[in-house]
C-alpha cells in the first residue's frame, strides 16, 4: 500500500489460557512487541469476536500462538489444545498462524514481575500480557535472525 494508505501490517501474539488470553502486537516496523489488554475468556463466539476486532484494529496479517511443550520438548494435552486453537484461528480469519515454543515465557514473565516492585494482585493482571509479549518477541527475533 502507499505510505498514506492503510496502517502497516502487524503480527498478533497470543498467550492462550483457560481463563484469559494475553495479547501483544508488533510495532509497525515489526521489531518490538507491545502488550495489549488481556482478554477474559467467555465463550468461543465472544472470544473470536473480540479477537476479530483486534485483528481489524491493528491490521494483523499473521498470528503467533504460544505453544506449551513439556520441558523435555514433548507435546502434552495443552499442546494439542493449542494446535486445535491455531487451526481454528487460521480457518476463521484466513491468516497465517504460527506456533511458538513458550516453555520459558511464563516463568520468565513471572520472574520479571517478581523482580519488579509490583503488587501480587497487579502482577496477576499483567503476567498474561507479558507472556504474550515474550512469545511474540522471541518469534520475531528468531524470524529476524533467519532461524
Amino acid at each position: 500500500m502507499s505510505s498514506s494508505g492503510s496502517p502497516s501490517p502487524r503480527v498478533l501474539g497470543l498467550d492462550v489460557g483457560s481463563k484469559t488470553i494475553g495479547m501483544a502486537v508488533s510495532d509497525p516496523l515489526g521489531i518490538t512487541a507491545q502488550g495489549l489488554t488481556t482478554m477474559r475468556r467467555q465463550n468461543k463466539r465472544l472470544d473470536f469476536g473480540r479477537l476479530e476486532k483486534v485483528i481489524r484494529d491493528y491490521n494483523v496479517t499473521e498470528i503467533v500462538v504460544g505453544y506449551p511443550l513439556r520441558m523435555s520438548g514433548a507435546e502434552g494435552t495443552q499442546s494439542e489444545k493449542m494446535k486445535l486453537f491455531a487451526q481454528e484461528l487460521h480457518k476463521r480469519f484466513k491468516l497465517r498462524v504460527h506456533l511458538c515454543d513458550e516453555r520459558l515465557t511464563s516463568a520468565q514473565a513471572n520472574r520479571v514481575l517478581r523482580d519488579s516492585e509490583m503488587s501480587i494482585k497487579r502482577r496477576g493482571e499483567v503476567v498474561d500480557r507479558l507472556a504474550a509479549v515474550l512469545i511474540l518477541q522471541s518469534w520475531m527475533d528468531m524470524r529476524g535472525s533467519g532461524r
